[in-house]
């Protein structure tokens, strides 16, 4: 099993266990989409916490690369998934925050065709 494959087992079986129920597919193309930061421990998460990552997540990837215009909906979004992943989860893996993020705001159309 390749690494990125045992990633996404990993992401799978969280979501499994904070029922969340994913297309699989998606979470393939945000996961791919991360490139090489899921292999990095710090930065394959998100700290609900800092409120400046948040405001990166934001700025890079919701406005950024789903270019999305900067609205008070991002900030509500963000707040929601964190609380749906949990405020006890340590392990708020960015793939699926981003895939939470990506399904909130009906934004599939940018990973899937």
């Amino acid at each position: 099993m390749s690494k990125f494959d045992e990633a996404i087992a990993l992401y799978q079986q969280q979501m499994e266990s904070l029922g969340i129920s994913y297309d699989h597919d998606l979470l393939v193309a945000v996961t791919k989409g991360l490139g090489p930061s899921i292999y990095k421990t710090d930065a394959s998460k998100v700290s609900c916490s800092d409120k400046a990552e948040l405001e990166r997540v934001k700025k890079n990837f919701l406005i950024g690369k789903m270019g999305m215009s900067d609205s008070p909906d991002l900030d509500i979004a963000l707040h929601e998934v964190c609380h749906q992943m949990g405020s006890s989860n340590r392990n708020k893996y960015r793939a699926i925050f981003y895939y939470l993020l990506v399904e909130k705001l009906n934004h599939h159309s940018k990973y899937l065709n």
